[in-house]
């Protein structure tokens, strides 16, 4: 079940994309069948391989802004349904192309729909995909972590996810490396922040969920390097993997 906000967010990418095609694309006559390239010139009819050219590489499109317009009304939809599993295998092709200079009302809905679905997910129990893979491609998408966490609100089920993110985040946010496998714009930036943000707003979350000694190791990413692993608590810490 989708919330009437999100609704709303689909349906409005459905509107500002409705028609949209790369008219010139042939993409890669080695990888792509011709009759599948003919789906990103033709507009309105459903595309059977949304999931390869999602997530397919840059140099095997002619046109690879005007192919991501193309497939955002399926795509979009398809996303929120589950269908696009795996997530973590290669780069969503909206982490590539530059969509904020689309035109206002294209780069609007995609923002829109960016937030209203990370919104939805962290209310959901049973997200459709793993909560770290969803953080990340909406985060690569956007190429900030910001928006997403300024929307991380607390409550039960949103601070399950928490729980799930940084226990897998920990062990490389400790070491000062990332924890994200495809981020190509803005991980500079995001990994710090993230530190940051989970160092002040993560750790009574944790303690909440019975989580005590992620709360405590969250705390110790607002330290530096050297005084995080000088911290006393690691004298007594329970053994990370």
């Amino acid at each position: 079940m989708t919330s009437p906000a999100l609704d709303a967010a689909l349906a409005n990418i459905e509107t500002v994309f409705n028609g949209c095609t790369s008219p010139g694309e042939s993409a890669c006559g080695v990888c792509h069948l011709p009759e599948e390239a003919v789906y990103l010139r033709t507009p309105h009819v459903r595309i059977d391989v949304l999931r390869m050219y999602t997530f397919e590489v840059s140099d095997h499109f002619d046109d690879q802004a005007a192919a991501m317009r193309r497939l955002l009304p399926q795509g979009a939809r398809a996303l929120v349904m589950g269908e696009m599993e795996p997530l973590g295998i290669g780069f969503h092709g909206l982490a590539v192309v530059d969509w904020r200079a689309w035109p206002a009302e294209q780069s609007a809905a995609v923002e829109a729909f960016l937030l209203t679905w990370w919104q939805d997910v962290l209310a959901a129990p049973e997200p459709p995909y793993w909560i770290v893979e969803i953080f990340e491609l909406c985060a690569s998408v956007l190429r900030s972590v910001t928006p997403l966490l300024d929307r991380w609100y607390a409550s039960p089920v949103a601070d399950t996810h928490l729980v799930q993110c940084v226990d897998w985040w920990l062990e490389k946010l400790l070491a000062d490396d990332s924890p994200f496998g495809w981020f190509l714009h803005g991980e500079e930036a995001a990994v710090p922040e993230l530190r940051a943000w989970l160092s002040r707003h993560a750790p009574d979350r944790l303690r909440g969920q019975g989580e005590p000694h992620l709360a405590t190791c969250a705390e110790l990413l607002g330290l530096s390097y050297d005084e995080r692993w000088a911290h006393p608590y690691w004298a007594s810490a329970p053994a990370t993997n």
